[in-house]
């Protein structure tokens, strides 16, 4: 990791992952620990959630792509080495929540991603990236059905 290209973000935006059918298959109980690591350091960690869970997802049948960008999540907690959650106990107790949705995200299922954060003052305290349960019609059901998940 010491000679690696840093990077400033824990995946690309324009890439997504998919099944990938044809690509060439890897270690799949080496892709798991890699993953088991990353969920691990998610508790401290929140801006790796999204991505960490997104490779997640193909841990039947992991292929080099996956792999590389399960590499490049690791190559940006180098990058970012120094970064953490810090609580100070002085902000206000005002609970405040955002969502987002992607609309047919996924390329697989083309179910929508569901994201929320929650602040306790100016503290985050809970934050979620999951696939949602079935595919809607439109983005605003997509952004409701985010929107209803993050106040529960």
């Amino acid at each position: 990791m010491e000679t690696c290209d840093l990077v400033g973000t824990p995946m690309e935006i324009k890439d997504k992952l998919d099944l990938d059918k044809n690509g060439t298959l890897v270690d799949a109980m080496k892709y798991r620990s890699m993953i088991g690591t990353l969920m691990y350091l998610t508790s401290s960690r929140p801006d790796i959630v999204h991505a960490t869970c997104l490779c997640a997802r193909y841990q039947a049948k992991p292929t080099e792509k996956h792999l590389k960008e399960v590499k490049r999540i690791f190559r940006y907690l180098w990058e970012t080495v120094n970064i953490g959650l810090w609580y100070t106990k002085d902000s206000g107790f005002e609970l405040t929540g955002f969502s987002y949705a992607d609309y047919a995200g996924c390329r697989d299922t083309f179910k929508s991603t569901s994201s929320a954060t929650q602040f306790l003052g100016k503290k985050l305290v809970g934050w979620s990236s999951k696939k949602q349960d079935y595919a809607v019609l439109s983005s605003a059901e997509a952004e409701y059905v985010s929107l209803s998940a993050c106040c529960a």
